[in-house]
């Protein structure tokens, strides 16, 4: 009874939120169940592949630029597995990951500052920034594996305590506008065979159910800002001696 009372705490707090952001966002396509939908919290009260939604639910982003869908995502990962933070001059003596300290002389490296800025990153850029910090990563490519693999890999991570899923998908496969997208995953409903997609993008889209094949063949679209590669999934934990 207390497990379930929490669960139904923390789903209201996010449906609160979602609401706020996305109160004058666009229509959310028939294909997806929106979380603040009577369906969608029954599919997020039944999944037990929920381990990773309550730390990155927390620590919720919304993407400060349309260009920095990937940098909100790594910055809910990286806060909610507790990786070693940078210090913030506006949070001293707490040191937190922001949207403006995740990025430096390192990661420009990787890509710049202001290539982000204006162009925003790949999958294989996403992975190499991750990399850079404490944290285990992966990177799948959509096309290798199929969706059953996806499902598998995902489905585990979510249900795991410091293991998250970060995806890379074509928006327009999935009936909304328009362009490649970075996003957190928050849990898988098994019954349904659908994942949740903790949107960045929350002045556009709330967090979204979307099938498990679906969301693969979104992410199974070439970019052109990475070679033509398809675009596919980060799984992103916690080293296992921290």
């Amino acid at each position: 009874m207390r497990a379930a009372f929490a669960r139904t705490a923390c789903v209201f707090a996010l449906l609160l939120a979602a609401g706020a952001a996305s109160a004058e966002g666009l229509k959310v396509p028939d294909n997806l169940v929106d979380l603040r939908s009577p369906q969608g919290e029954a599919y997020l009260l039944e999944t037990h592949a929920l381990e990773a939604y309550f730390p990155i639910s927390v620590a919720f982003e919304t993407q400060r630029t349309q260009s920095y869908c990937g940098v909100a995502s790594m910055v809910m990962v990286l806060n909610a597995i507790g990786a070693p933070a940078p210090a913030s001059p506006e949070y001293q003596p707490y040191t937190v990951f922001t949207q403006d300290n995740v990025l430096n002389e390192k990661t420009d490296a990787i890509r710049s500052r202001d290539a982000i800025l204006h162009r925003g990153m790949t999958l294989d850029q996403l992975g190499g920034i991750l990399g850079l910090y404490p944290v285990t990563v992966e990177v799948h490519h959509a096309g290798t594996g199929g969706v059953d693999e996806f499902r598998k890999l995902a489905s585990e991570s979510l249900a795991s305590k410091n293991r998250f899923v970060i995806v890379n998908f074509q928006r327009k496969a999935l009936g909304e506008q328009i362009g490649g997208h970075i996003s957190p995953l928050g849990a898988y409903d098994e019954k349904s065979d659908r994942f949740l997609i903790l949107d960045v993008a929350r002045y556009k889209y709330p967090p979204v159910w979307v099938t498990a094949a679906d969301l693969y063949a979104a992410m199974n679209t070439t970019d052109a800002s990475n070679d033509n590669k398809t675009r596919g999934y980060v799984l992103v934990a916690k080293p296992a001696l921290q």
